[in-house]
């Protein structure tokens, strides 16, 4: 699941989460679909430098009583508004410690101390469309360009 940023504060399924609740979930990249394209055309998205990205993210426990999370994104910002409108918000490395400090509660405070990385880190490209289907590949083929 994923939470705006624009809302995510002020939400009341997200605010708790958001106060008192934040983590971070590592990637190497994330993938979006060019959706005017027939068949639709992923995109593998990472950084320039391959460097590891900082997804913002909130946690909370289920009516289940696990954990679920969910990643906050932003307007897509740079080339990754070519392939899609919105983006994961991506930390920069001198904001992860205050995302993840318990004592910052008030949304203001937090938004103030926490910074997207520069959107020219991002870059993308075409992938093949089996990442749509599991059964057909699982490896590091599924990020090569076309």
């Amino acid at each position: 699941m994923n939470a705006r940023v624009e809302t995510v504060a002020t939400n009341n399924f997200f605010k708790s989460a958001f106060a008192k609740h934040r983590c971070l979930v590592l990637a190497d990249g994330w993938y979006e679909w060019i959706k005017n394209t027939p068949p639709k055309q992923p995109h593998y998205l990472c950084r320039r430098d391959r460097e590891p990205l900082y997804f913002a993210a909130i946690y909370a426990e289920r009516d289940d009583g696990g954990l679920g999370c969910a990643i906050l994104t932003e307007p897509a910002r740079g080339s990754a508004a070519d392939v899609h409108d919105r983006m994961p918000l991506i930390l920069d490395d001198d904001s992860l410690e205050h995302w993840l400090a318990t004592d910052l509660t008030d949304k203001e405070t937090i938004r103030s101390m926490v910074r997207h990385i520069d959107a020219g880190l991002v870059e993308h490209w075409p992938v093949s469309t089996a990442v749509n289907k599991p059964s057909e590949g699982q490896g590091d083929e599924l990020i090569n360009p076309l």
